[in-house]
């Protein structure tokens, strides 16, 4: 006979699921205890590094403060190219409600011969024309430079709505001035003639400093930066074959990008090839450059990428690739000079819908190989 259980005993199984429930507790406290020591040592292995402890807390600044200044479309002040071929009190009116909104330079020119050659120059980012019986005709002309279509839309609209309001406070009889608006270098105003050489300078520029910065760190961990440099390879020669392959890399595919940009994209390549390689050679001098002194910074292959990074969003931002310079803050706009991608987006633009040639762009060009040379020189002096 079965033993029957005693009054006020639990149930046969009620010890059993109690036993595994003590187990399953006593093991979620030891993994607990694991957890955490696991999660102190990560978190000192992340922190204790003083270049890690930069990394987390610079970069998110520099961008916060770079994006909050440089990020807008806005257009607060633009520079106006004035033919004007009436003399009476309409043009006058006209001009003196224009200056009046406090966002425009006029800039008075004699004829369009010379207005063209200043938009050429990007000294000017709209033409306006009057005729000489304004009076009479009541139209006038705005031509924007349509290589950056978003401003020249806010441009020209801003300047219509001006021109409206001036003939209106004119005279209530008399009929309004009628805009007529162009655009030169891009007539649809399409954006993808805008971004697209924007996207392949940024191609450029990120994927050949991050391989510059990269090489350095990769011999040191593989151990034979140490046996490299106990052989008779000197230090300009060793920089020179680790830099020159990179170097064509960025070259290939500037000319792959191109062509694919003219293509498939139907961008128009109004300048020169040679001028678009020398450009992109030009640039690579910095960014070879700059991936190199970050690599001179890094123990690791992660920490170079990070380092790299550091330079990259900043740069960017300030080189106009998506927020028009000449928006953004004097300060920034200053900054922005130390910066080799916006100098290349300057003049890469300008080939593809300007036309544009090496000679008419002597300053950027200058700039992009001082920055360069400067970068390199640092970095190969710290290569050790």
């Amino acid at each position: 006979m079965s033993s029957m259980p005693k009054e006020g005993s639990p149930p046969p199984g009620a010890t059993a699921r109690g036993t595994r429930g003590a187990r399953w507790i006593a093991a979620l406290l030891r993994s607990g205890r694991r957890v955490r020591a696991l999660l102190a040592k990560e978190f000192l292995q992340l922190l204790r590094d003083p270049r890690m402890r930069f990394v987390l807390v610079a970069p998110p600044l520099v961008q916060l403060v770079l994006f909050g200044y440089a990020a807008t479309f806005d257009v607060r002040h633009a520079t106006v190219a004035v033919v004007n071929f009436d003399t009476g009190q309409a043009s006058r009116a006209l001009l003196a409600s224009i200056r009046a909104s406090g966002h425009y330079t006029l800039l008075m020119l004699p004829d369009m011969k010379l207005a063209s050659a200043a938009m050429d120059r990007d000294d000017v980012r709209v033409i306006l024309q009057i005729p000489a019986d304004l009076v009479q005709r009541r139209e006038v002309q705005l031509i924007a430079d349509g290589s950056d279509p978003n401003s020249a839309q806010l441009i020209a609209g801003e300047l219509s709505r001006l021109v409206a309001q001036a003939s209106l406070a004119a005279a209530a009889q008399v009929p309004a001035i009628r805009v007529e608006e162009r655009a030169w270098f891009n007539p649809n105003l399409e954006d993808r003639w805008y971004f697209i050489p924007g996207i392949m300078a940024n191609v450029i520029f990120v994927s050949t400093m991050m391989l510059s910065a990269m090489i350095v760190v990769r011999e040191r961990e593989y151990g034979t930066l140490e046996r490299l440099m106990v052989t008779p390879v000197g230090r300009l020669e060793f920089l020179v074959c680790k830099l020159l392959p990179v170097a064509c890399v960025g070259i290939f595919d500037a000319l792959l990008i191109a062509g694919v940009a003219v293509g498939w994209f139907h961008i128009p390549l109004r300048g020169s090839l040679l001028s678009l390689v020398t450009a992109t050679m030009l640039l690579l001098l910095g960014t070879e450059g700059l991936g190199l002194l970050a690599s001179t910074y890094a123990a690791t292959q992660q920490q170079a990428m990070m380092s790299a990074a550091f330079f990259i969003m900043p740069m960017i931002v300030l080189s106009g690739f998506a927020f028009p310079i000449r928006n953004m803050p004097d300060l920034l706009q200053w900054l922005s000079l130390a910066d080799p991608l916006r100098h290349y987006l300057v003049v890469i633009r300008d080939i593809f819908l300007k036309g544009s040639g090496v000679l008419d762009h002597t300053f950027e060009l200058a700039m992009m190989a001082a920055l360069g040379a400067s970068a390199l020189t640092l970095a190969a002096l710290r290569v050790r």
